[in-house]
């Protein structure tokens, strides 16, 4: 069984290849792929491994989670998790997150759908709330990313009809 897209919205092409590798093996080993991500997430830099004050904390998820987002001039966007090591499935769907997000431009993540991950075929596999806990990484990613942009144009004296609407999703 294949699933698609809830909205249709295309992934980039790093996200669409996770969602095709969760998609091509079986059920039982969904999880095993899951494992091998949350392996791969990048250590956090200095500054937030030394200052997990600096990151915002992610009360979504099970398991103490913390993110940085970093949007570059050129609007590129770097992403950073602090999850323990002995928590895999939340360290496994940050390093997702990762590997589908981190150095592309802003509007490609803006881009992304929402529901993306339940297009990994993991819904049977872990709990609906540790679902969540991506979706809410997500949404944080996206929140993060807008207000960046907005601050960089309000400092630059650039002024968009969209700004309020961009505020206001706050």
């Amino acid at each position: 069984m294949t699933s698609q897209p809830v909205s249709g919205a295309a992934l980039n092409p790093r996200l669409q290849e996770i969602v095709d590798d969760f998609r091509d093996v079986p059920d039982k080993d969904r999880l095993q792929l899951l494992l091998e991500f949350s392996q791969d997430l990048p250590p956090l830099p200095e500054r937030y491994a030394e200052h997990r004050d600096r990151m915002e904390p992610i009360p979504e998820c099970q398991t103490p989670l913390y993110l940085a987002v970093e949007v570059e001039p050129d609007e590129m966007v770097h992403l950073y998790f602090g999850a323990p090591p002995e928590a895999p499935t939340t360290r496994g769907f940050a390093a997702i997150l990762h590997a589908g997000l981190d150095g592309l431009d802003a509007d490609e993540v803006l881009a992304t759908p929402p529901e993306f991950s339940s297009q990994l075929g993991l819904a049977d596999l872990v709990s609906p709330l540790r679902l969540r806990g991506m979706a809410a990484m997500l949404s944080r990613i996206k929140r993060q990313i807008r207000e960046q942009l907005l601050r960089a144009k309000l400092h630059n004296g650039v002024h968009t009809s969209d700004d309020a609407a961009v505020a206001a999703e706050g």
